[in-house]
């Protein structure tokens, strides 16, 4: 049996305004031709089909795009929710996805069993996968336990609530079978590529699951969730494909992929890391001031997407320079100043006399560029209402 691992699309993602999804509809479409070329019998798509619960139309059609081209060369495949999916989106659709061969697990149910997948491939073998959805910290944690202020029992909490979910998945293995368990959660070693910060969730506090807690009767975990692509277990056998293409400039130089499992019921599992060529390439450039436009210069056949960080001495006057770079490299989405902190050098002379809006603005002038009218205006909200509440 062969079996392609995917996982991670994110269709829908905009890059600082630039919409990352034609890029995707492209990564789908490769994909969708390698499970022809490498006579895949199943795929397996571990979850965050889309980057937002409320996807665009373009978004929607990238990805129902994919499936119907699966359905065109006969390839069946099993699909759960990620955290960025709307859940109850999903299995509106579920039905209707069902017709063209994919069969979705959107939500985690009392009985595990329901999650329980199974495909007769066309060479006659039978694949059974353990479908696990993202499932929320929130749920599996109690309001409750969170006031009790330990992090260590929360998390531990969690592994708990996991570990029920993933050792009912593993009961429904038969020894006559391909076993595959899929989840979209993050391992404990996950090593993260960068843009999951900013994509809302860091590694390093995150709950986790232990590979101790994995069925051992799973011949392959399909996960998702970790953009970087790596194998985070052995015994059994876990792997991340990560994401389809460069999503974030914290993935820049990351090569993509998809794994194609080669196994069959009783033995172990062959895996192979096939590359992808879509999407296009991210580079961050930093550059002193007094050299920008020769550096510039030397990245003209530079056909990806650019973040220039210049650095420059705290203070300096730095007008039209966004125009400088954009003139030279009108591939370039952020241009953003490295300055010296002046924070740190003279922290109560330079936030002295500031009110909370203006530390909020240069913060994110800082990091991300100047703050969207709508996100001023929902920050104001906010701190209003705090001040309302607080006088209350």
């Amino acid at each position: 049996m062969r079996v392609l691992h995917t996982a991670d699309f994110h269709a829908g993602r905009s890059l600082r305004g630039f919409d990352r999804t034609p890029e995707v509809h492209d990564a789908l479409t490769e994909i969708a031709a390698l499970a022809r070329t490498e006579r895949a019998d199943v795929v397996l798509v571990s979850g965050d089909l889309f980057d937002t619960a409320n996807p665009s139309a373009e978004a929607e059609h990238a990805v129902f795009d994919f499936f119907l081209r699966l359905r065109d060369q006969g390839i069946p495949s099993v699909v759960i929710a990620g955290n960025h999916d709307s859940a109850a989106r999903l299995a509106s659709v579920t039905g209707l996805l069902g017709w063209v061969g994919v069969q979705v697990v959107a939500q985690p149910t009392a009985n595990p069993a329901d999650m329980i997948r199974t495909i007769e491939t066309r060479g006659g073998e039978r694949l059974v996968v353990g479908a696990l959805p993202y499932l929320s910290e929130r749920r599996l944690v109690k309001a409750a336990d969170l006031l009790g202020g330990d992090t260590g029992a929360w998390r531990q909490k969690y592994r708990e609530g996991m570990g029920f979910f993933l050792r009912r998945l593993g009961e429904g293995f038969t020894g006559s079978s391909v076993n595959m368990l899929m989840a979209h959660a993050t391992m404990d070693g996950a090593v993260p590529s960068g843009s999951e910060r900013t994509m809302q969730f860091d590694l390093t506090n995150s709950y986790t699951l232990s590979g101790l807690q994995l069925p051992p009767g799973a011949q392959y975990v399909a996960l998702g969730h970790v953009h970087k692509p790596q194998q985070v277990s052995d015994a059994p056998p876990a792997y991340y494909p990560g994401s389809v293409i460069q999503l974030d400039f914290g993935e820049a130089g990351e090569k993509k992929q998809v794994n194609l499992i080669e196994v069959e019921a009783g033995r172990p599992a062959r895996v192979h890391a096939l590359p992808l060529a879509s999407g296009r390439e991210l580079r961050t450039l930093r550059v002193d001031l007094e050299h920008v436009e020769s550096r510039l210069t030397q990245l003209q056949g530079f056909g990806g997407l650019l973040k220039v960080v210049v650095r420059a001495p705290a203070g300096t006057a730095l007008p039209g320079l966004k125009d400088r770079v954009l003139t030279l490299a009108p591939n370039t989405l952020a241009v953003d100043l490295d300055a010296v902190q002046e924070d740190l050098a003279l922290p109560e002379l330079k936030r002295e006399g500031l009110s909370l809006m203006e530390l909020y603005e240069r913060y994110h002038r800082e990091k991300r560029g100047e703050l969207p009218g709508d996100l001023r205006a929902a920050f104001q909200e906010a701190d209003e209402l705090a001040r309302t509440e607080e006088s209350a």
